[in-house]
Order: C-alpha cells, then structure tokens, then sequence
C-alpha cells in the first residue's frame, strides 16, 4: 500500500518583494518593508516541531514594536528592546503569518505547514539569483531510506552523489521548477512521495535607471548620476556596488558602493551615453542600466558690469572702477579686461580671478572701450564694451591778434584768436571788452574761436578772452588795443610836404618836356631806314610819353618810420557780425556732448 501524498507548496508567489513608490525629494524611492526570518529556514515541519519567525526592519535591522498577525488578527505586541533583543514568535500551527516592524510597510505572508506523514520535502522560504541553496528530503528518526530519489518537473534527476539533499548552486532561471522527492526502504518496498515544492527564483534586486541630477545641465556645471535599484527586503542585508560609464568607458577609480557619482563639471562635447553596473560585492549577480544621452546645455553668460563713478563721463584724476559679475557659468573663473582705444586697437591689460579693475587716477589715455572675458578653463565669455570718456579741463587760453601789432587805424578790421591747448570738447569760448561780454562761440574740436570787429576810438581798451568745457572757465592774459592817432605823430605833415613838393617839381619837369617837343618840330630821334619819304607829309609820333593820371597821395601806417606813406582807398563799409542772432553756443556743446 502506497502512503504517499502530493500537496503542492507554492512559495515563491508568497515571496515577491512588495514595492510602493512614493516621491521623496522629488524622485521615486520605494518604501521601506519590514522582514520576517525562519530558524530553522524551512516552511514544513513534522507536527510536535517549532519554528521561530522574527521580525526586523528593512536592512535586518531591529525594530521599537513589533505587532504580529495570523490570517489578518493581531496576536501579539512586545517592545523587542523590553523583551528580548529581537522580536520573536514561536509557531506550531499550520497557517500564514506575517509582522509589522514599528511604522513600516507589513512583511511578506509566510505559509508555514505541520505534516504527520514522511517524508517531507524542505525548502527555503524564497531563492534569488544567485543564492547557493539545498532542498532537504527529510524523514523521522528511524527511518532512514535506502532509496531516496529527487524529481523535477516530474523527471528523476540523476545525482553524482548519495544525499537527502540537492544543492543548487548560483541559483538562476534554469533552477525554476516544480521539486519533489520519493522515499523507499526495503525489504517491503512501499514507495513514499513527499510534498511538492515549486521552486521561483526572484531577482535579487531590478534592472537599475540612471538618473542625473540635474537632468538638464548647463555647459561646465557639476551633476549627480544616480543608479537606482532595490534590493528585495528579504535579502536587504546584501551588499551591492555600483559602476558608472560613459561610451563603455568606467568612470573614476572603479565601482564602490555608492550609488552616486559625482561628475564635478561636464560639457557639451560629454553629452555622450552613459550607463550603471549594480551588482552584488562576490558578482555573482549584476546588471546594467539602459544607455542614457545626458543633454548639456550650451551655457549663456549674463554679464552686469559696474562703474564707479556711475556715470560712464569721468574726469581726469579720478578714480575708476570697474566690476564685471557673471551668472549662468560655473566655476571657478578667471577675469581678463580688454580696452579698445579710439584707433580700433585692442590690448589685453589685466589677467586675475578677481572681477576687478581699477585705475586710481585716469588720464586722457585711458579713454575707450572696455569689456571683460570670463573663463572657467573650457570655454571663454565676453561682456558687451562699455565706453569710458576722460573729461580734462582747459588749460588757460592764449588771445592773439592776426595781425600781431596792438596799434591799427580807424576802421582796420581786427581779428582776435583765443585757443587752449588742452582740453576735453565741446570747449566754449568767449571775449571780453573791458570785462564785457563781446561774443561767445562753442567749438567741437580743435583750433580754437575767433572773433573779428572794425577797429575804432571806442573799440580801444583791454581785450582778453575765456575757454570752458563744464569743468570751470580758464582766463586768458589780457592784450591791450589802441586807436594810432595821426595828430599826434610830427612826421606826418613833414613827410606830406615833402611829397607834395616832389610831386610839383616832377609836374613841371613832365611840362617842360612837352614843350621842348613840340618847340623841335615833333620829330624825335629816328633812325633813316625807318623814316618814311621826306615829300610825304607826316604825323608828329610820340613814344612812351604817359598819359595824364590822377595821382593820389599815399601814406604808410607804421608808426615807427619816419617817412609814412598813406594809401587812401574808397571802399565800401564794413558790416558788423559781433552780435547775430543764432542759437546758444552752450547748448550747441551739450547736443554735441550727447550725441
């Protein structure tokens, strides 16, 4: 008669880890689950045995309160540090059990079963990739087979050895299957079959995602890979380590058990495919994540550059201070300021880190463009330009004659120059006549201002003239201008007559040759060969005698010849300019000054 029985123990459905992901920090990470342990680590047992379940938290790791459940009724709560080191319970009973460690997730449902009859097939609550296991043919004391044989899927698996127990090595898909043993003691023969196992293998932990922190960075900024996996909580005590890669190549010194890794700056040309290795410390189980384009974007550099004085007008002898500040490009950075003159020429004039430049007192040379460069050693940044303007004051204006003498005659046309060699346009100029305003005019560039006016009695006196450019009005020396009074000088009638009388006596040398002409007939010396016929008749010819002229008395106007020649010419009168009507030379410069 055959004692045998079959029922099936399905284990490894009971086994599956539990995942609830929740959002922590803005990623996905599954929740914490707590773990039940066998001692011995089987889930069938003869009756009258024990088996010991303890419960612990994720990680094996020993929990504040433990509450127990049998078919979904509390049975038990201790306080595992007031009771014992780890919260136990002891079973004896058929049935399905699991635990709750403190606040997490409910274990796994173990489903413990007491049989009376022999023999019976043990095996382990779960199996992972991996794992080294046996399954136990085991039988009461006693009773000791002779024949003892395992089976797989109903065929008998041929053993190289002799043993109640069939050890799996590095347990992987192929191991799945339905295990069962058969029992046969002689001389009577009776065959015994025990229970029948289905054997699951589970994944030790899932396939890893990459995920980089952040997802989308800028040129040169530092990111944070991320390999994410996890571990069954039944075997959350395992150690894992973690491998990074970019185009296959390994990242770093290696693999260590940190599932992050810390790129301290990447760049457009790394945007390359990158990818983890999870696997366990002894590798007997590994796997890689999917290949992930990381999407580095081109950095944009936002540039504020700060002047002071705050006005991009600064005067000679100031302080000028430039600051460049940079945002959007990582760190760390290298400054370098460039200055573009007013001959479009460029020159490189200070390399630092510091985002400073100052110069304690500008000059005329330090005029132009300005502009920095940032660099974090793979790419350079450059600032818009920003135009500095040197305001120097005039220096003290120099007034000159264009004639160069202060002495000139009534109604002489007089000119007056006023320039100062130095200073920033527009500069305004202005005379003065006895310290009365005469006229201004506003100039852009060099050469100075002029101003001309008719010389007369009242015109004589104190002339001088000023230069400003908004940075205060500069005097120039004073020039005197005097009316040359003919009355006054003695010479004058001397040298008059004197030339009257000179002109009389050539008046009458010139009659007296008329006459003495006239006296000898008309014919002046000739040669015969040019002289027509002496019957012929002829016209008295004259050669070279001028005609009467309309002489006009001249005089010179320089006072220091004692002989003064004096031109009298009727000419038309001079039109005054000093005082038209135009718009206002000072705004003239301030439109200027904007432009």
């Amino acid at each position: 008669m055959s004692g045998s029985f079959s029922p099936c123990v399905v284990f490894t459905q009971m086994w599956l880890t539990l995942l609830v992901v929740i959002p922590v920090n803005g990623q996905y990470e599954a929740a914490q689950q707590s773990v039940v342990s066998l001692q011995p680590p089987w889930t069938t047992f003869f009756q009258g045995e024990a088996v010991t379940l303890t419960c612990y938290r994720f990680g094996f790791y020993k929990p504040q309160e433990t509450k127990w459940y049998q078919k979904g009724k509390t049975m038990t709560q201790t306080q595992g540090d007031l009771v014992i080191k780890a919260p136990t319970l002891k079973v004896r009973e058929s049935g399905e059990y699991w635990c709750q460690a403190d606040s997490l997730l409910p274990s796994m449902h173990v489903n413990l079963k007491f049989y009376e009859d022999f023999p019976i097939l043990q095996a382990p609550p779960a199996v992972f990739e991996g794992d080294s296991v046996f399954l136990r043919c085991y039988t009461k004391k006693g009773r000791e087979a002779e024949t003892l044989t395992f089976y797989k899927n109903g065929e008998a698996l041929r053993l190289p050895y002799k043993s109640s127990k069939l050890y799996i090595h590095h347990a992987n898909l192929k191991d799945n299957g339905q295990y069962k043993c058969t029992w046969r003691k002689w001389p009577l023969g009776f065959l015994y079959t025990s229970n029948t196992v289905r054997v699951q293998v589970q994944e030790l932990f899932p396939r890893p995602v990459l995920t980089a922190r952040p997802s989308h960075p800028i040129d040169g900024s530092p990111v944070t890979l991320t390999c994410q996996t996890q571990l069954s909580a039944q075997k959350s005590d395992a150690r894992l380590q973690f491998c990074f890669f970019r185009n296959l190549q390994l990242l770093g010194s290696g693999c260590s058990h940190s599932s992050e890794f810390h790129i301290p700056a990447i760049w457009t040309e790394e945007s390359k495919r990158y990818q983890c290795k999870a696997e366990t410390v002894n590798s007997q189980d590994e796997k890689q994540s999917t290949a992930f384009i990381i999407p580095v974007q081109r950095a944009s550099a936002e540039f504020q550059t700060h002047i002071i004085p705050a006005s991009k007008l600064v005067f000679e002898g100031q302080l000028l201070l430039l600051n460049c500040s940079v945002k959007g490009v990582p760190g760390p950075l290298k400054f370098s300021w460039y200055k573009r003159d007013m001959m479009n020429k460029e020159t490189k004039i200070l390399k630092s880190s510091k985002a400073e430049f100052k110069i304690s007192q500008v000059n005329i040379s330090d005029a132009g463009e300005y502009h920095c460069e940032a660099n974090n050693s793979r790419r350079s940044f450059v600032s818009r330009a920003v135009p500095i303007t040197i305001k120097v004051a005039v220096s003290q204006p120099v007034l000159t004659l264009s004639t160069g003498k202060t002495q000139a005659l009534e109604g002489d046309l007089m000119t007056l120059h006023c320039q100062s060699q130095r200073g920033s346009p527009c500069i305004l100029y202005e005379f003065f006549y006895e310290n009365v305003s005469l006229g201004n005019s506003s100039v852009l560039s060099g050469g100075g201002a002029y101003f001309n006016f008719s010389m007369s009695t009242e015109r004589s006196g104190s002339y001088h003239c000023t230069a400003d450019n908004g940075l205060g009005a500069q005097h120039s020396e004073s020039i005197r201008i005097s009316l040359f009074d003919m009355k006054k000088n003695r010479s004058v009638p001397m040298a008059a007559g004197i030339t009257v009388g000179l002109l009389i006596v050539a008046v009458g040398v010139f009659l007296f040759y008329c006459w003495f002409s006239r006296k000898a007939g008309g014919k002046p010396a000739s040669d015969d060969s040019r002289s027509p016929s002496d019957s012929e008749p002829q016209e008295p010819t004259y050669y070279n005698v001028p005609a009467c002229i309309e002489l006009q008395p001249v005089y010179s106007n320089d006072p220091e010849e004692n002989v003064i020649y004096t031109e009298v010419r009727r000419t038309q009168p001079r039109q005054k300019h000093a005082d038209q009507e135009s718009e206002s030379p000072r705004s003239r410069c301030q439109m200027a000054e904007k432009k």
